[in-house]
């Protein structure tokens, strides 16, 4: 009801403004007494032994995330929590704070339910973040964190970057996402291929190695976000590396440069578009990463679920776990208890006593 009411408000202004009206709002309410309990009470979804899934070493109490993207700076994390998520992933963040790309860089394509951004990782920097997460709450869901590099810094030396990240988020993070598949940095995704993405993820582990040594327990989970524009060959050779450097799963897939069947005048914006028209290419990127690593690499599934069929689809194709954000916008925070209520029905008529029982179903 709440969401009815101010989305008609949001849609009218200006998307990025909109945006950052939320995310400051969610952060200055979080702080109010009575607030967040408000938000468990609307939107938040109970834990239930068939939606749990345990995976990289953590208990996600369902298996509907958020998407990074949404919560850049790590403001809000801990509503996003009380309004139902199973996990979260806060960035893409980059060593230094920057600015991003020129305005205007987000663009909303409602008859398509879709966006198209160029923001180009504008974010606050790996301090600022730290700050945020060092509060010393104990968190109720999972937080990844998700790493990419400074528009600055030239490809050869990226992976300094990413373990810069490392250094100053290891202990406030559960899991990082290694972002390499951004179409608004330029040249980012060139490191999805060949000798420069074994030498990042070569560092990557490296650092997450040294991190878990000089703070004590296991070595936190690396999952890689990649792109769903690239050829089967390129996919097969990305999945080959991304397996054999030691990282704990892929997220797949990050915004598309396609614009098929697009009907709004924004469709001929640059930037990475997302939601609805995503469907069915990120299911078929999961389904190959399923096949392609024999089932044995951990996948999260993103782009374009916007109903319980679509993440159901995407835990048969492979995924152990699901991420939203656009369907986030157009639908409001109602959509987690959609999502979560539809998926157990679907589990009970296919005879699935748990969410994990269904992952990769359409292989066997």
């Amino acid at each position: 009801m709440l969401y009815k009411v101010a989305k008609p408000i949001l849609f009218r202004m200006d998307p990025e403004k909109a945006h950052h009206l939320v995310i400051d709002g969610l952060h200055s309410a979080g702080r109010v007494p009575g607030i967040p309990a408000m938000m468990r009470s609307l939107y938040g979804v109970k834990e239930c032994p068939e939606l749990a899934v345990d995976v990289f070493g953590l208990h996600f109490p369902h298996p509907v995330g958020l998407a990074a993207g949404l919560d850049k700076n790590a403001k809000a994390v801990d509503m996003f929590a009380n309004m139902g998520f199973g996990f979260a992933e806060v960035g893409t963040v980059t060593p230094k704070g920057q600015a991003g790309n020129e305005l205007p860089r987000l663009f909303r394509l409602p008859p398509d339910e879709a966006l198209v951004n160029r923001m180009g990782f504008n974010n606050e920097g790996t301090a600022a973040m730290a700050q945020r997460l060092a509060d010393g709450k104990k968190r109720s869901i999972p937080i990844a964190v998700n790493i990419g590099k400074n528009k600055s810094t030239p490809n050869e030396l990226a992976h300094e970057d990413y373990r810069a990240c490392i250094k100053a988020l290891y202990t406030y993070g559960d899991f990082f996402v290694v972002n390499i598949s951004s179409p608004n940095t330029p040249d980012l995704r060139a490191l999805q291929h060949g000798d420069e993405l074994r030498l990042l993820l070569s560092t990557v582990m490296e650092e997450m190695r040294s991190q878990a040594k000089a703070n004590g327990g296991a070595v936190k989970p690396v999952l890689v976000k990649i792109a769903p524009d690239m050829t089967n060959e390129q996919l097969a050779y990305t999945v080959e590396t991304i397996a054999a450097s030691g990282v704990n799963g892929i997220i797949a897939s990050n915004t598309t440069l396609s614009r098929e069947g697009l009907r709004h005048p924004h469709a001929s914006e640059t930037g990475g578009l997302s939601g609805r028209p995503l469907k069915e290419r990120s299911t078929e990127v999961i389904r190959k990463v399923y096949r392609l690593t024999g089932g044995k690499l951990p996948i999260i599934g993103s782009g374009g679920i916007f109903t319980a069929d679509d993440a159901y689809d995407k835990i048969r194709a492979g995924a152990s776990l699901v991420e939203i954000y656009t369907a986030y916008i157009y639908r409001g925070p109602v959509l987690l208890r959609e999502l979560t209520y539809g998926m157990k029905a679907l589990l009970h008529r296919d005879g699935y006593h748990t969410i994990a029982d269904a992952v990769g179903a359409d292989h066997r």
